[in-house]
């Protein structure tokens, strides 16, 4: 830990999504997302699990405010159910949804906390996905309603907003290979989700500002892409998986373009939206997990790559390895890519899963996190001391819960959780960033 010497203002955070810990999916007039649909339907979700219950954050927030205080953080990214506050995806705001996210934001706000808001965590309302989700332009001025409704209601308190958490796993992960909801196979034929979002990305941004907040930007996933030959065929392919894992949605936000892979592949009239989603921002979010290996597509193989594992290092119970330098890497290609057209960046999400379980001591002792993030947080201040500008890191996440289509097996959270008696402890990784935090 000497090692790491952050400025004094760095922002120190903690991040959740809403459908993966309040649960009352159910409750308060909330409608069904994509989600909820997902899980119920057999063979989704490994052991059939669901997140009706998740972390019951929407009943225990008081307790989950009260662990971020004693952890010290500056900051707690969050996000809004869309179905909490408009159940159908369109018209008329839900009292409920609206008042329960005024209860959550004043008691996050009298801790001292700046709530730092995501709009979107993947929970499209099932309405409008029955009416095509994102692969239908008008979700895009949905979204941009819906922004308008919570930027209204909330701008007094939220200190930073992000209207879009990783639109890539929407894209790819949702409707290009059908492992997350809404289970979509559609291969490249997937990108016009990118582009729609992407668009929704920019008249958010408009919707925000005009409705007075301050302070917007992202939350992108990115990776290193690393060819698993040095070749020719091999580099092309990786060039290939960068424009559409990174530049897909990177580029349009910050360069007003968008990469020349992905052209044949977007809507028509995607040029006209280009200026709409090419908005100023106040900082760039960057959620880092792990590199991405590829090589050129096999046989058969109807893409222009061919994903490869990344061998030769520790990996997490999500099946990630552990590679520190990736953030390095990805940084330092961030700031060298977009220069003067990247704002300042804040570490939106990093974090690990292992399978952490309490001690007969009573404890949570996670040594595996605790080296995860003194490695990544070492590379994260080497690529400061190389010249990027990163204002702050958010740890994924405060507390174990539902990961998506894994269940509830892997556990990221730093305050563990007893899914039975929704006990919350504290783990060894909490106790090593309030020490971090509190620079003692």
């Amino acid at each position: 830990m000497e090692n790491l010497n952050f400025p004094s203002d760095f922002l120190w955070g903690v991040s959740t999504s809403a459908f993966q810990i309040e649960g009352a999916t159910r409750e308060g007039g909330r409608g069904p997302s994509i989600w909820d649909t997902f899980t119920e339907t057999e063979g989704k979700i490994a052991q059939g699990e669901d997140a009706k219950v998740a972390a019951d954050h929407y009943h225990r927030y008081p307790e989950d405010i009260a662990l971020m205080s004693e952890l010290g953080v500056g900051a707690y990214r969050m996000s809004l159910a869309w179905p909490r506050i408009q159940p159908d995806g369109k018209g008329a705001p839900n009292k409920a949804g609206l008042d329960f996210y005024d209860r959550l934001l004043d008691a996050i706000c009298d801790a001292g906390i700046a709530p730092t808001v995501t709009l979107y965590h993947w929970d499209t309302p099932q309405a409008l996905e029955d009416t095509g989700g994102w692969l239908n332009r008008d979700t895009a001025e949905r979204f941009a309603e819906y922004a308008s409704i919570v930027g209204e209601r909330f701008a007094d308190r939220v200190k930073m907003w992000i209207p879009l958490n990783e639109p890539m796993v929407m894209s790819i992960y949702g409707y290009a290979i059908g492992e997350y909801a809404p289970g979509q196979f559609l291969m490249l034929d997937a990108i016009p989700t990118a582009h729609h979002q992407n668009l929704a990305h920019g008249l958010a941004v408009q919707a925000l500002r005009a409705a007075g907040a301050t302070n917007i930007g992202t939350a992108n996933n990115h990776s290193p892409i690393w060819p698993a030959n040095d070749t020719d065929e091999d580099d092309k392919a990786a060039i290939w998986l960068d424009a559409l894992l990174n530049r897909l949605f990177a580029d349009p936000v910050l360069l007003g373009s968008y990469p020349e892979q992905i052209l044949d592949h977007l809507p028509a009239n995607y040029a006209a939206d280009l200026a709409t989603i090419h908005q100023p921002l106040d900082f760039y979010g960057v959620n880092y997990y792990e590199p991405q290996g590829v090589a050129a597509p096999g046989e058969g193989n109807p893409l222009p790559f061919e994903l490869r594992p990344i061998d030769g290092f520790p990996m997490t119970t999500n099946d990630s390895p552990i590679v520190p330098h990736g953030l390095r890497e990805l940084l330092l290609s961030f700031h060298n890519r977009y220069q003067e057209n990247l704002p300042p960046i804040h570490i939106t999400e990093n974090g690990c899963s292992f399978a952490d379980t309490v001690a007969e001591d009573g404890g949570v002792h996670d040594p595996e996190r605790i080296d995860f993030l003194t490695g990544h947080l070492g590379a994260l201040r080497e690529a400061m001391d190389a010249g990027v500008d990163v204002r702050g890191y958010f740890v994924w996440s405060l507390l174990d819960n539902f990961e998506w289509s894994k269940g509830y097996a892997p556990r990221f959270g730093i305050v563990h959780v007893d899914y039975e008696t929704q006990k919350r402890t504290p783990k060894d990784s909490f106790r090593w960033y309030q020490k971090l935090i509190s620079n003692d």
